[in-house]
């Protein structure tokens, strides 16, 4: 009697990576601006998103004045023959109507007084009057243009133009703008509400012991302050135990109080990743493994909450620390801005590239994207870190951008590569 051959299982396939572009695609077609909207002090909205236009109700400036210091006359009048200074206006001062044939001593700011047409800077003007003499006399150095110096009424804000609007990321520039006008409230999008934690038994918190075989948790540091640093209210849960029941928990309680749950670690494919499956279980998973490196195991989804109906989004980043950062930068920012309210063009900003010189070779690409750390050098080309290993944290500091590598592109010194600013990555 023969024995039954034994056929072990065909393991299932592997999940099609998604490209950055789809996954991009897919990920902020979930990020709908949340509703409402709130009445802050100007002075208090920085980093907000304002919620409707801000329409001026005067023009900027409000006449025409003067950019120099120096003497305001009507440019028609200038000769070689001394002129008279027939008064003397100060900014804050409305002068009067300026007399044929003389000038005015004017200050930077002043408004031009009627019949005057141009400036005369005090550098090209010699008083030639002995001191004490009444009135002053001047001769001019230079013969002035109709217009020279002269600011006119409205030339950098239009009365009724629209001067910011809704969707607009609040910059301290943007609050000078604002108030320029007078506007002394803003109508501003609500804050984000995010909750984060950090999934592994491995972590430990800095001032604790380091037990063998643990590493201080370096990504809550990042990630909490990164999400600060975006305008959002943070809820950080801390670190939770490597266990499907733990982090179930935890994402029933980060849902409560969150638009968004965003994790660290856990969302890979090992034994011990209990993220992914969590969110399955307390809601559903909709995006998970990009095609890039480093930040490969990305995850997106949505989480219940208590109420009907209601989820809250889910974003599940690597744990390793510069892919978790990365993909911070490259994904969960504008994911968030989007959710406040910017208009997604806006959003993605920070991912238009300059265009400058590897002055390396990269000769072994990698089949997926990359994300390479670099930095400019006193040539204006780019360095490359040494370690691009997803692990050290150190080429974050060192580097001032990352160099975005189509897949399978090998680089060769000289060649010019896409170049993702750390000024624009952190904005």
């Amino acid at each position: 009697m023969s024995a039954t051959p034994v056929h072990s299982a065909t393991p299932p396939a592997p999940p099609r990576l998604l490209s950055f572009d789809e996954a991009m695609s897919r990920l902020l077609a979930h990020a709908r601006p949340l509703e409402g909207e709130e009445t802050l002090d100007t002075m208090d909205a920085l980093e907000r998103v304002l919620a409707a236009d801000i329409t001026s109700g005067l023009s900027v400036p409000p006449a025409d004045n003067t950019s120099m210091d120096g003497y305001a006359l009507r440019a028609a009048d200038a000769g070689d023959a001394p002129m008279a200074v027939s008064q003397r206006i100060p900014a804050g001062h409305v002068g009067q109507p300026l007399q044929a044939g003389t000038v005015a001593r004017i200050f930077t700011g002043a408004m031009i007084p009627a019949g005057a047409d141009a400036v005369v800077m005090q550098e090209q003007v010699d008083v030639v009057s002995a001191p004490g003499t009444e009135p002053v006399m001047v001769r001019l150095q230079h013969r002035p243009k109709s217009g020279e110096w002269v600011r006119r009424r409205g030339e950098d804000i239009a009365e009724g133009a629209v001067i910011l609007s809704a969707g607009h990321l609040l910059s301290a520039q943007s609050l000078g703008l604002a108030a320029s006008v007078g506007v002394a409230q803003l109508r501003v999008k609500p804050r984000i509400k995010v909750a984060c934690f950090f999934t592994g038994d491995e972590l430990a918190m800095p001032g604790e012991p380091l037990k063998p075989g643990a590493i201080y948790n370096s990504n809550r540091f990042v990630l909490v302050n990164a999400l600060r640093a975006l305008g959002c209210e943070v809820t950080d849960l801390g670190i939770v135990p490597d266990t499907l029941q733990a982090t179930r928990e935890a994402l029933r309680r980060a849902a409560q109080a969150a638009d968004l749950i965003l994790t660290s670690g856990g969302v890979s494919v090992g034994e011990e990743d209990h993220v992914r499956p969590a969110v399955q279980a307390e809601g559903e998973l909709d995006l998970w493994q990009i095609a890039i490196k480093p930040g490969k195991p990305l995850a997106y989804g949505k989480v219940r909450k208590a109420e009907q109906g209601q989820m809250a989004h889910f974003i599940g980043l690597p744990g390793n620390p510069v892919s978790s950062l990365v993909t911070f930068w490259l994904f969960v920012k504008p994911f968030v801005r989007m959710l406040q309210g910017v208009a997604e063009p806006q959003a993605r900003e920070h991912l238009k590239p300059l265009m400058l010189r590897a002055d390396f070779d990269w000769p072994k690409p990698d089949k997926r994207r990359e994300f390479l750390r670099v930095r400019i050098n006193e040539q204006g080309g780019l360095d490359l870190y040494p370690n691009q290993s997803s692990g050290v944290l150190t080429s974050t500091v060192w580097a001032d951008g990352l160099l975005d590598n189509p897949p399978q592109q090998a680089i060769v010194k000289g060649d010019l590569v896409r170049f993702l600013p750390m000024a624009r990555l952190l904005k």
